[in-house]
């Protein structure tokens, strides 16, 4: 009979304890990102070829319904008169997602600061590209729901991702190393 007593200082890198990595969640970051802008962007040129300003398409009655709009504004088209406001905030959140993501330490913070990124690049390329001009663009709105006021996915995104991102802060611990103990 032969046994095996050979053992290795090794530990299985599976049973490691496991802190917090640093920079891992970049790419999930940048991906998630730029995946909710196409996305918006596909889904707005697609309103915009199909529906005309003002046009509404009943999908639930009058409750759930498409209506395109061309927002200057923020929610409720509230600062029309600051298009250049939100999108130097805009442009500024998307870069500082980018510089930040390399610091999160939790999957779900990096998703919902993604989803929220994602919708800021998603009406910043709006503010951009689209009339009336470079950096005082309008965002494409379309969906409607109730009395509430008219958005689109990016709008939707930067919702959740702030519930998300929030949640994810106000449970985590934020340890920088694993706890001995």
């Amino acid at each position: 009979m032969q046994h095996n007593n050979s053992h290795t200082n090794t530990q299985d890198p599976a049973s490691a304890p496991r802190g917090p990595r640093r920079g891992r969640y970049l790419p999930l970051v940048a991906a998630v990102m730029l995946v909710i802008a196409v996305a918006d962007q596909a889904i707005k040129q697609l309103m915009v070829s199909w529906l005309e300003p003002g046009d509404q398409v009943p999908l639930i009655g009058d409750w759930f319904r498409f209506y395109l709009l061309f927002n200057p504004g923020a929610a409720f088209s509230m600062g029309q008169n600051s298009t250049w406001l939100f999108t130097t905030i805009q442009l500024a959140f998307v870069v500082g997602a980018l510089l930040y993501a390399p610091r999160l330490t939790s999957r779900f913070e990096a998703i919902g600061l993604a989803m929220i990124a994602g919708g800021a690049l998603g009406n910043l390329i709006d503010r951009l590209f689209r009339d009336p001009g470079f950096w005082f663009g309008h965002v494409v709105d379309y969906i409607s729901v109730g009395s509430f006021a008219v958005f689109n996915l990016a709008d939707a995104c930067i919702t959740v991702g702030t519930a998300l991102f929030a949640l994810a802060v106000l449970t985590s611990d934020h340890k920088e190393a694993p706890h001995a103990g």
